[in-house]
This record gives structure tokens, C-alpha cells and sequence, in this order.
């Protein structure tokens, strides 16, 4: 899985923890897709949710820089909507922990 994939799956993952996705939150997703280049099939696949199960192990290949970067990105996609939800706030702190960046 590319890695702008998995970053794209995580931040829907991380949106949908409430499970509601509000219309700030999907332009966020959709402006993060525009931001990473994902084509259209990429797009869906993120739409869908479709590899999410893979997409923390791709990340977390990543240097600690990219790592640091792109959790304080979960951070503004979760701002996305004015509303912080406990549900949000668990998914973050479970993928910091297991990015190893606690």
C-alpha cells in the first residue's frame, strides 16, 4: 500500500471514530486526498475504508519526523469540525501509541 494511502485511510479512520463524518470533515478528508495527489481509485478506496487494517503498519515505516507531522495532521482533521469527540481523542492517542510516539 502507498504510503499517502495509508496516511488518507488513517485520517478517515480517525474521522469516523464517532462514527459520523460531518460535511467539514469530509472536505478535510477530500482536501487531504487533493494535498497527496490520490488518484480516483485511490480516492475510493479511501472512501470505503478499504485496507484500513493495513494502513497503520505503512505509517508507521515512516521516519519519526514524518510520524510527528502526520499525527499533528489527525490533529487539524479532528479540529475539522469545531468538535473534539472522546471517540476521536482515543483513536489518536491508540495510533500515537502504536506509531511509538507517546
Amino acid at each position: 500500500m502507498d504510503a499517502n494511502v495509508a496516511r488518507c485511510l488513517l485520517v478517515a479512520k480517525v474521522l469516523a471514530a464517532d462514527g459520523i463524518m460531518t460535511d467539514e470533515e469530509r472536505e478535510f478528508l477530500e482536501s487531504s486526498m487533493d494535498a497527496l495527489s490520490l488518484d480516483d481509485a485511490a480516492r475510493q478506496r479511501v472512501r470505503e475504508l478499504e485496507g484500513w487494517d493495513e494502513a497503520e503498519s505503512v505509517v508507521n515505516a515512516l521516519s519519526d519526523d514524518e510520524k510527528r507531522a502526520f499525527m499533528d495532521g489527525l490533529v487539524q482533521a479532528v479540529l475539522a469540525d469545531g468538535k473534539v469527540s472522546p471517540h476521536e481523542m482515543q483513536t489518536i492517542e491508540k495510533l500515537s501509541s502504536a506509531l511509538g510516539l507517546d
